[in-house]
């Protein structure tokens, strides 16, 4: 049974574990993300977690480590520059745990690693069509098409917080109306001056709506027919989010070949994350995950 050690690189927490190539979750330890430190000091941070949970027992035979953190990055995840994290820019965060593990490392974006984590054992687990959402913090996402994850010229296709779901609303990351702009927990708080947890059943619909907004238009692009959404706000705000996401979706995927796309809650709730950072770093060493294929960048190799 190979075993990975799993690095989730969030704005507000991180976590490690080890995980098992069957998606359990053995080991794992969390602490908040700091935000008083500079580059080498939050990799610091890092680092003494990651110590922690290669002490314990269940590290012993971890062949790999998977790493999935905010974006934007270049060179399939070499530099990160999380939108999340102003301490890392261009950080090179691969090469730096290779050096620090001696391990084969892999990183992905957090969202891609959640498309990798739901398509093996979660929502859209046999699914070879469907996109991966995070709505929390910020607003990311993953897609699978033809049962391989969407990787672009530098690893960053999928970032649907960025496409414009209000004209002519707030400036977010220099673009006005984006879904991470209006919809994510960051914007929410701003915008109702209040944290995110706390909105009103009006702003849970709103949230919903703009999302359901996004997938539509995605549905009709791509040609898939499923969407699967984690994330603290998404799955906070529940049924109202839900319910309104799935009638903006109906309302703009209406071609013979989206409608009917579904917008699903995630099935792997707070593990999903996790396991989806051990997923990239299986899927980086050739393992073909349920229906998704390893990377084509390694079979091209």
């Amino acid at each position: 049974m190979a075993r990975a050690l799993a690095i989730d690189v969030g704005g507000t927490k991180l976590d490690v574990g080890v995980v098992t190539d069957e998606g359990v979750i053995l080991h794992r330890r969390r602490r908040p993300t700091p935000t008083d430190r500079d580059a080498e000091g939050l990799f610091e941070a890092l680092v003494e977690l990651v110590g922690s949970v290669c002490s314990d027992t269940s590290s012993a035979g971890v062949e790999v480590c998977g790493v999935g953190s905010g974006g934007p990055m270049t060179g399939n995840g070499a530099l990160v520059s999380p939108l999340n994290i102003g301490a890392w820019r261009s950080f090179p965060l691969r090469d730096r745990l290779t050096e620090v593990l001696g391990l084969p490392t892999h990183v992905d974006n957090d969202a891609k690693a959640l498309a990798l984590a739901e398509g093996w054992k979660g929502a859209a687990s046999g699914c070879s069509d469907f996109i991966a959402l995070v709505v929390s913090t910020g607003v990311g996402g993953g897609i699978v098409l033809d049962g391989r994850l969407l990787d672009g010229a530098d690893g960053n296709a999928g970032h649907i917080g960025h496409l414009v779901v209000v004209p002519g609303g707030r400036t977010h990351a220099g673009i006005a109306g984006s879904l991470e702009g209006e919809a994510s927990g960051t914007a929410i708080a701003e915008l109702t001056g209040a944290p995110a947890a706390e909105a009103d059943r009006r702003w849970r619909q709103r949230t919903g709506t703009l999302v359901g907004r996004a997938v539509g238009g995605v549905a009709n692009l791509l040609d898939l027919r499923l969407a699967v959404v984690a994330g603290s706000v998404a799955l906070g705000y529940g049924d109202d989010f839900f319910a309104a996401a799935q009638a903006e979706c109906d309302r703009v995927a209406r071609l013979d070949f989206s409608a009917g796309t579904r917008i699903v809650p995630a099935g792997l709730a707070a593990d999903g994350p996790l396991i989806g950072a051990a997923a990239v770093g299986f899927r980086g060493e050739g393992a073909t995950l349920g229906a998704i294929a390893p990377s084509q960048a390694l079979a091209a190799g």
